[in-house]
């Protein structure tokens, strides 16, 4: 019967344990991309961090709690906003610019008339 006990034990502990390293994960992270704050005051969070790991991340959420969720928002957003900068710039022109460029191709006679309609037949493929 205490073997049962003995491996709850451990379950519940290893989840607390877990679900405390990632709460503790987050914070680090919230304090290094807060920029609000100055080195001096990370490096204090740090330090308690380190000495008095339960009680300065439950002091830590409580009193800056309400930034956290505004700050990883922001980076989402920032992410996002790269992310789609980056596929806009690999993707290359849009269909109506590919057309545009093959027509003032055709209007500088750099291309026949057959070359243009390829071009354009490829830019709406």
């Amino acid at each position: 019967m205490s073997n049962f006990w003995d491996n709850m034990w451990l379950i519940v502990s290893t989840f607390v344990f877990i679900a405390y390293l990632l709460v503790l994960f987050h914070v680090v992270t919230d304090l290094f991309r807060d920029s609000s704050i100055g080195g001096g005051a990370k490096i204090l969070w740090l330090i308690f961090l380190i000495f008095l790991p339960m009680m300065t991340v439950l002091a830590y959420i409580l009193f800056r709690g309400d930034g956290m969720a505004q700050r990883q928002k922001a980076a989402m957003a920032s992410a996002k906003s790269d992310t789609d900068a980056y596929i806009r710039h690999v993707a290359g022109k849009s269909p109506g610019e590919q057309i545009a460029d093959a027509k003032a191709l055709l209007d500088a006679g750099t291309v026949t008339q057959a070359e243009y309609e390829q071009l354009k037949a490829k830019a709406l493929a």
